[in-house]
């Protein structure tokens, strides 16, 4: 309790063990006929690191474990989903809601390029407007009987993050990175933002962690030496998987053929979610 406390807790923001009532709730209810159990955030610091493709292997292999999957593409202004599992249908809509589009192996996507009349329409659009968005994603879309969404976030702490953090359950968020010697600065702020906004780190996935040599099978850290195990140290946290460069993994993207992916570089990290315990 503060030492300035005046017992008028309607109209304070601290979150103290004292209080006499709830703080206000900003969670928006999912649409009445939508059903999704779990939801973590894939995130980083910032563009570039393959926040999109640890995504999209995710839902792969969580479907590939059985799981009802989905993707909530929350990078509004450069959205790259649909891409890379191939879709090309837009998204329907009635009155009673939309409805994503599923992909060949039946995980369901919503993404604004599902809307756009064409796909390379640029968004230009203000942030609020943005942010708005990404709560219909989740509010008006009819997302049916998912075990497990994962929302590919924007880089960044913007006004996106603040909205999905503050208006959808999410269970936990998977912090994506690079071996670069900035990713400490970026892993301490996604880090903070998620204490800030009270959301669990499930851990850290290191993309573009190395090369492996198919002339001799010899590992290659082409953006030199990784600092991932020290980082997680620092933060309590744990590294998740490794992923590396891949050239097949990048075509297999490209063509919009994610879900063929071969690779077991996230079968322990899926196994993770799939034994975390319920809210």
């Amino acid at each position: 309790m503060s030492e300035n406390c005046n017992q008028n807790c309607s109209g304070c923001s601290e979150n103290c063990a004292e209080r006499s009532e709830p703080q206000s709730d900003f969670l928006e209810k999912q649409h009445e006929m939508s059903n999704v159990k779990k939801v973590y955030a894939v995130v980083s610091g910032k563009g570039g690191v393959g926040k999109s493709l640890v995504t999209s292997l995710l839902a792969v292999s969580m479907h590939r474990l059985g799981y009802r999957t989905a993707i909530l593409d929350a990078d509004v202004t450069g959205p790259s989903i649909p891409k890379a599992f191939g879709v090309k249908d837009k998204a329907a809509g009635s009155e009673i809601g939309v409805f994503p589009v599923t992909t060949k192996t039946g995980i369901d996507i919503m993404s604004v390029n599902l809307l756009l009349e064409n796909e390379t329409d640029p968004v230009v659009w203000r942030g609020p407007i943005i942010a708005g968005t990404v709560k219909q994603f989740w509010t008006d879309v009819i997302w049916r009987d998912v075990d497990y969404m994962f929302i590919d976030m924007p880089p960044g702490t913007g006004d996106v993050a603040l909205t999905v953090f503050q208006s959808i359950p999410v269970d936990g968020i998977i912090v994506v990175t690079s071996p670069q010697e900035l990713v400490s600065m970026i892993v301490a702020k996604a880090v903070k933002m998620a204490e800030m906004m009270n959301v669990p780190i499930v851990g850290l996935v290191e993309n573009m962690s190395y090369f492996r040599c198919p002339d001799n099978g010899k590992d290659y850290q082409i953006f030199g030496e990784s600092h991932i195990e020290e980082i997680a140290k620092a933060h309590s946290l744990d590294v998740l998987a490794k992923l590396p460069i891949d050239p097949k993994l990048t075509a297999a993207s490209d063509k919009g053929m994610i879900e063929l992916f071969e690779g077991d570089w996230l079968d322990s990290l899926a196994k993770l979610l799939e034994t975390a315990e319920e809210k």
